[in-house]
């Protein structure tokens, strides 16, 4: 967890929340989705997943657009700046881990190596 909580304040864009940042997350990696099928691979309430869309439209970081098949719904599509701004966030964290990376001696390396499989599987769940 404090791991977890350090890597968090690697981030180049300090204003958003951490829900926030889960919802671009998750955009980056399963691409755009309504504001339904965000709020159930969130594990949240649709009305939260609406008032959290609105702020990150309103920051230019999504967009919404037409529903190519239901005209009642919309679809959540991150913009460049997101993407830019998730990469910038993600090369802070990894040289930020591979500095501490390097603190590690070779007994600790294999050890995390063993455990990474675990840890993986575990995140999956």
């Amino acid at each position: 967890m404090r791991l977890s909580r350090r890597l968090k304040h690697q981030r180049v864009d300090e204003s958003l929340s951490p829900a926030e940042m889960s919802v671009l997350g998750t955009l980056a990696r399963c691409g755009s989705a309504t504001p339904g099928e965000l709020a159930r691979k969130e594990h949240v309430q649709p009305p939260s997943m609406t008032r959290i869309v609105a702020l990150l439209e309103s920051k230019g970081l999504v967009r919404l657009e037409p529903h190519p098949e239901d005209r009642r719904q919309k679809v959540v599509t991150q913009t460049e700046q997101a993407e830019a701004m998730l990469e910038e966030s993600r090369r802070r964290r990894n040289a930020w881990l591979a500095e501490l990376a390097g603190r590690l001696d070779d007994d600790e390396w294999a050890t995390l190596r063993a455990a990474a499989p675990v840890l993986e599987k575990l995140a999956q769940l």
